[in-house]
């Protein structure tokens, strides 16, 4: 409940800021309160466009952004048409084509047909618009809004006639796209987007909590009296949609870093926990897993699908399972294919579900060879009951991620490794014949193989127990709660001590690093995040990582709990670096500038080593300066903001759809020719939404002489220029159009002095 009232208050902020540069005000009524199922009735959208303001039409020509008008959530309707009314059109010079416009209030009319079947009472409907916003010297980049209005539905309403206005015209859906996006360019690249999911799902399947499914699945099919190819299909199908539907739900519902979240999720963990925990006791003979006899009459004529069904539960118990480890996978995927054809979501989840279901179509099938074979005895019987305390001891897993995105601290990691011992020891005193469950009875030999597997058992769980007090246990941290401490052993027999981590004050990390002249080593992770834990237990505990290491300020900023520091910490990642997945590592110096990054878990302690060392590169641009970085030229490289320093920066963000920008780009020309060589470096960033592939054409067509790359996110309005020293400290910004004097004023100010622009045009020549 309180992270809801969080997320409604963080959401109320952020409205209320977007707020401040939303300049239409949009209002949905009908012509009648009421209406017959599957009549047609007219829709009022009301704009009103604050003075000095405008936005353009929906069939304006190329250039700036058309308005769009969709309907939004409104299953009630079969269909709209929209028409608007008549724009004023003139001759824009800056964009050197007519554009249509609109000021004051507005009314576009929406022609809305029902559908046939709605039952009698209330509906609402809604309208999405999508606008561009102008002024004589800022442009506001596209907002969204919706206007909703109710309709009562009642059977023998009288229709009205829908007449259109004259001078209305019908804005056909062709009008509303964007021309310079074509089908050839959205699909750019999707072979190597798919090729790239595909990989993903098999590297999945290495993960901590994909792999020791495997012989959970196992154990399942060979429980199975039916199986062969259309089992082994029925369970691959069902990951693959059960993926594709999860994975675009939550992407639409969270944003791809709320597929992360759903696998430090309280109740996917809980439900994945109660699972588990039913099949354990089911395995070890408390009770059986049946079909309700009611459900089975009906299932009476496909006696056989009964073991489907089962599969396919099987197979949503496997995807959410593995959603805290591929969670990363599908988020990073996700997030790869916003903004890109509609298509690339449903395509990306189904080709990275595939690759992660192929392996196991081959292990469904595996257990109709087995299934052949002669029996021996109870054996099936013990697998299952040994199955059942391994099922138990997994479970183990998801309690723990369960307790730690809570921060009960009820699970400790003492009492994690007690149940397990336990567990473990269980299973194998169970094989020598001291437990009694099914499938051993007192008179039974004890097999050489089974004594062999028993004691497999018991020293598996000997094994956990100096982990109990203290000792490190390699590989299996990545599953068990990490030591009470926030410290971790660094250095090993170097002697270099504990790690010491700061969590969550990313501030009070930058505050300490400054005043002991060290690095920042940020650490985005997760409490339910096993690879963050194997990270930790085991890269950095190595003698020549911790003993570099120790040298810096260490920040943990988690991302999957339920507090406010882990929304604002997943936000942090998402808009600075671009990605959601977990872990990640930033190198910071101790001036807040970012010297390198690290994705995820690697095995290759010279490879982290390498990381660490990299050497910091004076950045000369203060980092409240920029937004929309790391910025990248028209061919994707990357601009070093390192080139600038020593330089008198003049930083312009423009887009080729806004007014003001292109009047500007003509004195940055000139800046450019008459001050590069006194140290004048101009730098204009687009922000338009298509990138590249809408700056080149426009380039080819308006020269800008100066450096010219593309930035990422949303700026509140532009332009928006910003003058920096040679230190890159700022010396000036301007929100919105700059006149040439006041951008000279700056540069003077910045230590280069220069002629203005119009006292160098008064010179006379020589």
């Amino acid at each position: 409940m309180r992270r809801i009232f969080l997320l409604l208050a963080l959401s109320v902020s952020a409205f209320a800021q977007s707020e401040k540069f939303n300049h239409v005000q949009w209002k949905l009524t009908f012509d009648q309160a009421a209406a017959a199922p599957g009549a047609t009735i007219a829709g009022r959208l009301e704009a009103v466009v604050e003075p000095e303001w405008h936005m353009y039409s929906l069939t304006t020509p190329p250039g700036p952004i058309p308005t769009t008008i969709d309907l939004a959530d409104s299953p009630a309707v079969e269909r709209i048409t929209i028409f608007e009314p008549p724009p004023v059109r003139k001759f824009d010079p800056n964009f050197n084509a007519d554009t249509e416009t609109y000021e004051g209030t507005q009314v576009f009319l929406a022609r809305i047909e029902l559908k046939k079947d709605l039952a009698p009472g209330p509906i609402n409907i809604s309208f999405k618009a999508r606008y561009q916003t102008c002024s004589g010297t800022s442009c506001i980049p596209p907002r969204t809004r919706i206007a909703t209005a109710t309709l009562n539905i009642a059977t023998g309403t009288p229709v009205a006639a829908f007449i259109i206005p004259a001078g209305y015209i019908d804005a056909k859906p062709a009008t509303k796209s964007s021309p310079v996006s074509t089908p050839k360019e959205a699909d750019s690249g999707l072979g190597s987007f798919l090729g790239l999911a595909f990989g993903f799902g098999l590297a999945a399947i290495f993960t901590p909590c994909v792999f020791p499914m495997i012989p959970i699945t196992m154990s399942y099919f060979v429980g199975q009296d039916k199986g062969g190819v259309g089992q082994a299909l029925t369970f691959c199908l069902g990951i693959i949609f059960l993926f594709t539907g999860l994975g675009l739900v939550m992407t639409l519902a969270l944003g791809p870093a709320g597929v992360v979240q759903l696998g430090s999720s309280i109740w996917v963990n809980g439900f994945i926990s109660l699972v588990f925990f039913t099949f354990g006791l089911s395995l070890l003979g408390a009770f059986e897993i049946t079909i309700p006899s009611g459900l089975l009459t009906k299932l009476n004529a496909a006696s056989g699908q009964g073991g489907f069904i089962g599969t396919l539960l099987m197979g949503l118990t496997f995807a959410l399972a593995s959603f805290a480890c591929v969670g990363p996978f599908m988020g990073t995927l996700l997030a790869a294919s916003v903004g890109a054809n509609k298509l690339r979501p449903v395509l990306g989840m189904a080709t990275f579900a595939s690759g992660l279901s192929l392996p196991f179509f081959f292990l469904a099938l595996f257990p109709q060879y087995l299934k052949k074979l002669p029996r021996s005895g109870d054996w099936l019987s013990r697998v299952k009951v040994v199955m059942g305390f391994l099922v138990l001891a997994f479970m183990l897993k998801y309690l723990y991620s369960l307790d730690a995105v809570l921060q009960t601290g009820l699970l400790t990691r003492e009492r994690f490794l007690a149940a397990t011992v336990v567990l473990l020891a269980m299973a194998g005193l169970y094989l020598l014949g001291y437990v009694r469950l099914p499938g051993i009875s007192a008179e039974m030999e004890l097999g050489v193989s089974r004594l062999l597997i028993g004691l497999v058992f018991i020293a598996g769980s000997l094994s956990l127990i100096p982990g109990m007090f203290g000792a490190k246990l390699g590989e299996i941290e990545a599953y068990i709660p990490p030591p009470s401490s926030n410290s971790i052993s660094g250095g090993g027999a170097a002697g270099t001590g504990e790690l010491t981590w700061v969590e969550n004050d990313l501030q009070g990390a930058f505050a300490k690093a400054k005043a002991e002249g060290k690095r920042v080593l940020v650490n985005f992770t997760g409490y339910a995040c096993t690879n963050c834990h194997w990270m930790k237990a085991n890269m950095f505990t190595r003698p020549e990582i911790g003993g570099v290491m120790k040298n810096m300020v260490l920040v943990d900023l988690y991302t999957d709990g339920t507090d406010a520091a882990s929304l604002a910490n997943q936000k942090l990642e998402e808009d600075k670096f671009q990605t959601v997945a977990i872990p990640f590592y930033v190198l910071y110096d101790g001036d807040q500038n970012v010297i390198a990054t690290f994705p995820s878990l690697t095995r290759d302690p010279q490879e982290y080593l390498t990381f660490l060392n990299t050497k910091s590169v004076a950045a000369p641009v203060a980092a409240a300066a920029l937004f929309g970085s790391p910025f990248k030229t028209l061919d994707g490289a990357v601009i070093s903001e390192a080139s600038w320093q020593g330089k008198v920066v003049v930083l312009n963000y423009w887009a080729t759809w806004c007014v003001p920008c292109r009047k500007e780009i003509p004195e940055f020309n000139r800046i450019h020719e008459e001050l590069a060589s006194k140290g004048v470096e101009v730098i204009g960033i687009s922000m338009d939404e298509g990138g590249a592939e809408i700056v080149k054409p426009y380039l080819a067509q308006n020269p800008m002489k100066y450096t010219v790359g593309t930035g990422t996110g949303t700026a509140d309005q532009l332009p928006i220029t910003v003058v920096l020293d040679r230190k890159g400290n700022t010396v000036q910004r301007f929100d919105g159009l700059a006149t040439p004097e006041q951008i000279r004023a700056a540069i003077s100010k910045a230590g280069v002095r220069h002629e203005s622009g119009t006292q160098a045009a008064r010179r006379p020549s020589q």
